[in-house]
């Protein structure tokens, strides 16, 4: 049957008949040549961002203490090749270089604190008394951090735990024996507390110190795999010496947990007799920190390494301690801890300090797309998603900074009298600053898109360096759990006295239950009366709903630690409750020390900014009815508004944290002559 459809040679001839008239129709408008358009330029955001307050004075507010100490040793650290200066973009910039090996990274960590050691930084770090001598361990402390966790936690270890044990723990003679050795290097220390089958569970550690009346030694001893060291910094290459947490028995009576003062290796670096030392190995960050394992096979000490100031044996066995309570003397064992919080919580907030200011400068100098038909791609900041994205976490940076300066200045004022508030204080803040710290850098990091995965740029890496934060010197959501447990034991001793609420600033508790208006405006929303009376309407109704439901479950029958498991959704609620309200009062506090003007004005943002993203991000005002609907819908608004408002301040906000140039990153400054054709050659 023949076909219709033309053949083959026909289908081409009129292909190609087409293709030629739509080749050479003279009708066609010639096409224009393409013009180039102008390359990018970086602009820097000093050009068009200007500041309407003091950066100098709100950097003293923000630092709180010893700022000429913490720049001079930012340039003490700018001054040598040990701290891996890099040449990008006409600048240099200082930080760890991540692709040495963790060998290589565990000797830079030496070799740099050898550095600093010469140069008198440590000076005073266990022999000087007084708060003033410990804030200014504490700055150093934090500007080590801004450069290198590994550095900052190394010394960590040696002068807060180690050190600091032998401070709170021993007495004259131990003071005298090890404190200027451990200040001056010439003892190596760690803190042997952490087992592989015991970490937040300090009691139960299976580490035995038995004592021998005969020899007048304790006999430490391994006796089961589950109970080796784990985790402790600076036993797998260079300490010579540990505090060693044991379960302490004497004449088969155990008495719980003592600390003890063991050597682990010579002078000439071997390991001791009896001594077992394994490496942790890699980790996901800390790779400059030598993590190691240690095992003791019934190694003697003499009986004055007892460190003997809350218990003491005597040499024929008998046990000696003025607190006769056990439980009283186990959380006595735990004040080196507190030290270690403090310290954890202030590097969190300096961290996230370098991250918002390498995104947030970025930023201001990266843009993308434009709105009209060939006009200017616009700012990354002047979108409002990113600003909704960067500008909460600042303002939430600014508060927590201030509650950092709070904790630091009741550790170092601290009393017998105050402990129990510094240990609630810093569990709290512990958790909550490096909770935040962590959403910060993620977030940053996924700001600065591309560039914020590249090495260089630093806030990748300082999320591995940082993720340990959430779970060493206290598990946060243990942590956490112990700041409700504390609260309910006040409410409970409050309710059974008949007696007004006194400490943790649950004073608020005795007035009269805040009442939150149906209709919230703007002007209610920014109010200090109307965010005080919403964080402490939450904090009281949880406080007393948790209590409630604890002693529902008891009078069903379960004990008082199961009920208190039971009800661990409250708990969690009660616990960042109490937090938020004692982060916003502390910044309400600093606030209050300025007088009306430009710096004080812009607080006000951010401390508006802090409650109100607080009320956002926290289901329980919903859930629980302190905030309607509508009045949600309202402080979500109010949030929106808020960051256009922050947006004229962002770069003098964080200018304002002080960290030099050379501390941050290649993109917070002109990073497209970083990356250069040039830069590579270089």
């Amino acid at each position: 049957m023949a076909s219709s459809a033309p053949n083959s040679a026909d289908r081409v001839t009129f292909r190609t008949q087409v293709l030629a008239r739509h080749l050479h129709d003279p009708a066609r408008t010639p096409p224009t040549p393409l013009e180039p358009s102008p390359c990018l330029n970086y602009s820097p955001p000093e050009l068009s961002e200007k500041s309407d307050f003091d950066i100098r004075e709100m950097r003293r507010l923000m630092d709180g203490h010893h700022v000429a100490d913490r720049d001079w040793l930012f340039g003490l650290m700018t001054q040598s090749n040990l701290f891996c200066p890099r040449e990008r973009g006409g600048r240099v910039f200082l930080s760890p270089d991540y692709n040495q090996s963790m060998e290589q990274q565990r000797e830079m960590t030496m070799r740099r604190i050898e550095y600093l050691l010469e140069r008198g930084v440590f000076q005073g770090w266990l022999t000087a008394k007084g708060p003033e001598a410990e804030l200014r361990k504490l700055a150093f402390q934090e500007v080590m951090g801004i450069f290198d966790h590994a550095l900052a936690i190394k010394l960590g270890v040696h002068f807060f735990l180690w050190g600091g044990a032998i401070q709170f723990f021993g007495t004259k003679h131990h003071h005298e024996k090890w404190l200027r050795d451990t200040e001056n290097y010439v003892v190596k220390g760690c803190f042997a507390m952490t087992e592989l089958g015991h970490g937040s569970n300090v009691r139960g550690i299976e580490t035995v110190a038995t004592y021998d009346s005969s020899t007048g030694e304790f006999v430490i001893n391994t006796p089961c795999e589950s109970a080796q060291k784990y985790w402790i910094g600076g036993a797998a290459n260079h300490a010579t010496h540990t505090i060693v947490f044991s379960q302490l028995n004497i004449h088969g009576n155990n008495q719980g947990v003592h600390a003890f003062i063991a050597q682990i290796r010579d002078a000439n670096g071997n390991v001791c007799p009896n001594i077992r030392v394994a490496d942790c190995g890699h980790k996901i960050g800390l790779n400059g920190v030598d993590n190691g394992r240690i095992w003791f096979d019934n190694v003697r000490i003499p009986r004055e390494n007892l460190l003997n100031s809350v218990a003491d044996v005597s040499p024929d066995g008998q046990y000696l301690s003025a607190i006769k309570n056990p439980d009283q003397r186990f959380a006595a064992f735990m004040a080196p801890l507190t030290s270690g919080r403090v310290t954890i919580a202030a590097s969190a907030i300096y961290t996230s300090k370098v991250s918002l200011a390498i995104a947030l400068r970025y930023s201001l100098s990266r843009r993308a797309f434009a709105i009209t038909p060939n006009g200017p791609e616009v700012l990354l900041l002047d979108y409002p998603s990113h600003q909704r994205r960067l500008l909460p976490l600042l303002a939430k940076t600014y508060a927590m900074s201030f509650a950092g300066n709070y904790l630091k200045m009741i550790y170092v004022r601290r009393t017998p009298e105050s402990n129990k508030t510094l240990h609630v204080v810093s569990s709290a803040f512990k958790a909550t600053l490096t909770w935040h710290n962590m959403h910060t850098l993620q977030e940053c990091r996924e700001a600065c898109g591309g560039q914020g995965f590249k090495t260089e740029n630093r806030v990748g890496p300082l999320k591995g360096e940082y993720d340990v934060q959430s779970t060493f010197e206290g598990d946060n959501n243990v942590l956490m759990q112990q700041v409700s447990k504390a609260l309910l034991a006040e409410y409970i001793a409050a309710k059974k006295k008949n007696r007004p609420f006194r400490g943790l600033g649950l004073e608020h508790m005795n007035k009269s239950c805040p009442v939150i208006p149906s209709r919230l405006t703007s002007s209610t929303l920014r109010s200090i009366q109307f965010q005080t009376d919403i964080f402490c309407l939450r904090e009281r109704d949880l406080l007393s709903r948790f209590a409630a439901e604890v002693s529902q479950h008891q009078a069903q029958g379960q004990n008082k630690e199961y009920a208190f498991i039971l009800s661990y959704q409250l708990a969690e609620d009660l616990g960042k409750a109490f937090s938020e309200r004692a982060i916003f009062q502390t910044f309400v506090d600093a606030e209050a020390t300025l007088s009306s003007g430009s710096l004080k004005n812009v607080l006000g943002l951010l401390r508006s900014m802090y409650a109100l993203i607080s009320l956002e991000e926290d289901a329980s005002f919903l859930r629980y009815g302190y905030l309607s609907p509508d009045n949600a819908a309202a402080v979500r608004k109010e949030v929106a508004t808020l960051c256009s408002e922050l947006r004229p301040h962002a770069l003098a906000l964080v200018s304002s944290f002080g960290i030099p140039d050379a501390f941050l990153a290649p993109i917070a400054y002109n990073w497209i002559e970083a990356n250069s054709w040039s830069s590579v050659q270089h």
